[in-house]
């Protein structure tokens, strides 16, 4: 059930961590437990939910809950939330149950909630199920998800501030039946996984340079996922995806990329800044190089690093060349190679046609920039990069950090009522 896009701006809170602090520490916090505003009833448990395997995208499943009351006294009236990433979306949503889209902020994906309220009486030691299970639909770009699903007690939680406006369902209303036997659940929130049968191209594209010794040229080269799915890193298999650029002989850095950093004789660089790569997103790397001397044939290259990605089937585009076409003769008297360079930043901009709404603003202190979709989304489905703030990429934080002369990362995180992990 898509909600329109909504521009209020995503308010956000700063918190410090040491330069250190790298990949594994931010996917800690993305699957770390959330704290919830929200009033909650020791006594009130779900169940029924299980991981969801196998899916095709466009097709629709259920989702079996139970409710079940461990206190001794009545519960008047419940709540229960159900949480999905934005590979999945629901249809046929009962009228007692609201709708919320809320845009990526932070290092968190959008995700759409439905809470539905029970104006009944849950009785002890008895369990219950909706009448009518919530259906959940696939999309195009479903891979992997995540579905939480919470439980509370009296009216429906406060809404996610980041999210726009909730609408209610327009199904026939639902309300909760004893269930004969089984199905008791054990805590308030339960998170599982649903895993689509889908792929994702991650590709690469190169540059042409040309330029007479002595110039300063300007290089632009670019990381993709081309789709059909988004990948949500922090699986098994699908993080540490990294981008690894060598520059032509003959050349050197007057200013490298802001999320680039030396490593040996190449620059390494996220494949994307954040936790996932919307589909049609991309990022591109600008570093200015000059042209010290000519090097016959010398030449380049941008490919992905070697490791494991189950989604991408296509290995042929994940390596490009970068050529320089030195239209002078002569030399400067540099030894010829590439050298490190400047320390300072030469964009590290990303562009998305994704459906996923989002605001967007400019990228990290440095030059990154993000831009907008025609409708509204964000350059890179709502990563860090367009959070507006000085956030330093995923990967090589501690590098990044020393290069920038930063002494701690910044990393904004939204403490907020019901996020996903």
């Amino acid at each position: 059930m898509p909600i329109p896009p909504h521009n209020r701006r995503a308010s956000r809170a700063a918190v410090a961590a040491v330069a250190a602090f790298g990949a594994a520490g931010l996917i800690a916090l993305v699957t770390a437990p959330a704290a919830f505003a929200d009033v909650t009833a020791p006594g009130l448990v779900v169940g029924g939910v299980e991981p969801i395997k196998g899916v095709k995208p466009g097709s629709t499943f259920d989702l079996p809950v139970t409710v079940a009351n461990k206190d001794t006294e009545a519960a008047e009236k419940v709540w229960v939330s159900y949480s999905v990433t934005r590979g999945l979306d629901f249809v046929d949503v009962p009228s007692n149950c609201r709708v919320q889209h809320i845009r990526s902020y932070d290092e968190m994906p959008e995700n759409w909630t439905a809470t539905c309220a029970f104006d009944q009486a849950v009785e002890p030691g008895v369990v219950y199920t909706p009448e009518k299970p919530l259906r959940v639909k696939a999309l195009d770009r479903a891979y992997h998800d995540r579905l939480r699903v919470r439980v509370g007690l009296g009216g429906a939680p406060m809404e996610d501030e980041n999210g726009d406006p909730s609408v209610a369902g327009t199904a026939p209303a639902v309300k909760l039946v004893e269930q004969q036997a089984g199905g008791e659940g054990s805590a308030e929130r339960v998170d599982v996984s649903v895993t689509s049968v889908n792929t994702a191209d991650y590709q690469v594209t190169g540059a042409a340079l040309r330029g007479r010794v002595g110039d300063t040229v300007t290089m632009k080269v670019k990381f993709a996922n081309a789709g059909p799915a988004w990948v949500l890193e922090g699986e098994e298999g699908e993080r540490g995806v990294q981008v690894m650029i060598t520059l032509p002989a003959g050349t050197s850095v007057v200013k490298r990329d802001y999320y680039c950093h030396a490593e040996g004789g190449t620059y390494r660089c996220p494949a994307h800044v954040g936790l996932h790569m919307a589909e049609d997103a991309h990022m591109v790397y600008t570093f200015k190089l000059k042209i010290d001397k000519r090097v016959a044939g010398a030449k380049g290259s941008i490919a992905l690093s070697t490791g494991p990605r189950p989604f991408d089937h296509n290995k042929a585009n994940d390596k490009a060349d970068i050529t320089l076409d030195v239209t002078g003769g002569g030399s400067t008297g540099s030894t010829g190679g590439s050298t490190n360079g400047s320390s300072g930043s030469a964009g590290g901009s990303s562009s998305s046609g994704s459906t996923g709404s989002s605001t967007s603003g400019s990228g990290g202190s440095g030059g990154g920039s993000s831009s907008t979709g025609g409708d509204g989304t964000t350059t890179n489905g709502g990563n860090l990069a367009e959070t507006g703030s000085s956030t330093l990429p995923v990967m090589g934080t501690a590098a990044a950090a020393v290069v920038t002369g930063a002494g701690t990362l910044l990393i904004v995180r939204r403490r907020r009522a019901r996020r996903l992990s």
